[in-house]
Parts: C-alpha cells; structure tokens; sequence
C-alpha cells in the first residue's frame, strides 16, 4: 500500500505509521514533519519492522502551502495512487475568540484545516482513476463539543469536521472512502508540561487501532466517523 501520513513523527501520526509497520505485506510510506532528525528516528522504526517497507520522508511547514504542493508533488511522482491519506497533522493553542492574539484564526485554519485540503485534493486524481482509496482526517472532539479557552482552535476543528462530511459525499460514488476521527483528550506533545494524569487520558495507540481497523474492512464497508472519549469523559 501507499501510505501517506502527516505530522508522521509525534503522537498518533507516528502511532499509525508504526501499527501499519508491523504487517508483513511491504508498504511506501510518504511522510512529512518539521523536523529532519524526527523523520530519521521513525524511518529507521519502520525498517526495523521490515526491511522491504519503503519509506519517503519530507520536512514540511504546513504554514507553507508551496512545501505541502512539494510534498504532493513528491508523491505524485512515484507513479502510484495512494491508498492510505491520513491528514494527521494538527496545532493547538489555547484561547477564546474574544482575546487570542492577532492571527491565531489564519494559523489555526491553516494548519487544521487548508493543509488538509490542498494535501487531499492534490492527491485524489489518481485515486478518483483508479476508484479506490481512503482518506482519515483527525478531526477532534473540540469539532463537535464547543469549550472554554478553546477559541480559533475549535473553529478550524469545525472546520475541517465539515471539510470531510461534504469530502465523503462528493466521493462516494468514486469509490473513495472518507473517515472522521474525533478523539478526546490524547496522550500527545499538545499535553507537554501540563500536570496530567496518564490515567486519565487516552493513549495513542488507542486511536492508532481504530484507524487501522477501518482502513481493513471490505470495499462494500466504511467507518464514516469514529469518536473516541477517555473512559472517565472529557478532560
């Protein structure tokens, strides 16, 4: 399989690129991030599993979008339609509509939302010709929850939420499935420094499994969303 993941190297990105991984069948993985060393360290992870995966990375600032047509473009040129678009990647930061800093909706939209966007609609022309594939946006409970200090963070989970809905029905009759994932709170970087028991919160691995069952169900089956939630509830 084509595998295309972003925000590869953290959290549950780097949970799924590591589930998928472990099967015996080889798979192309295309993944970006920021960092150079990070894409490094879960290369050398993946080829642990096995030898023959192939595995393409690329640093990309989703802030950027002429890196994330580069990166499409990289992966247009393999010659192969992708199977597998996890649009994983995500920034959080705090703040309420009415006082967050100048700007924080265009980043906020930017990262969550229109990087997903443009990724997916470079990507889908092979997929929309060969009436296969499948696209996994990690949306958020924050898409359908509305909360406290949430602020432009919420309104591009919102976003993104409604991106995938109207994605899924316009692919439908091509063959192409789409899946929302909403996860609650999760054991990634976002919750860095912040005095959280582990107990408390999901694991990402949690959300790695659901993305792997779903991507393994019959062509006549889709997962269209998936909501996810700490056993206690939200944080």
């Amino acid at each position: 399989m084509q595998i295309v993941i972003t925000g590869a190297t953290r959290g549950i990105g780097k949970a799924v690129a590591e589930i998928f991984a472990k099967e015996s069948t080889p798979h192309h993985f295309f993944l970006c991030a920021r960092k150079e060393t990070e894409l490094a360290t879960l290369q050398s992870i993946i080829k642990d599993h096995l030898q023959q995966h192939t595995v393409t990375t690329f640093v990309c600032d989703l802030l950027d979008n002429s890196q994330i047509s580069a990166f499409a473009d990289l992966i247009l040129r393999s010659g192969q339609a992708v199977d597998l678009l996890i649009n994983n990647a995500g920034i959080y930061e705090p703040g309420s509509c009415y006082n967050e800093p100048e700007g924080q909706l265009g980043k906020m939209l930017q990262v969550n939302l229109m990087s997903a966007y443009h990724l997916t609609r470079a990507l889908l022309p092979p997929m929309i010709e060969r009436k296969k594939g499948h696209v996994f946006n990690l949306c958020s409970i924050a898409s359908i929850q509305a909360y406290a200090n949430g602020g432009s963070y919420s309104i591009s989970k919102y976003a993104l939420s409604g991106f995938t809905k109207n994605l899924r029905e316009e692919l439908k009759p091509l063959g192409i499935k789409v899946t929302g994932i909403y996860p609650g709170a999760t054991l990634s970087s976002s919750w860095d420094g912040l005095d959280i028991d582990p107990n408390r919160i999901m694991q990402v691995d949690d959300v790695a499994k659901m993305i792997y069952q779903a991507a393994h169900l019959s062509v006549q089956a889709v997962v269209e969303d998936i909501i996810l939630r700490p056993q206690l509830g939200d944080l």
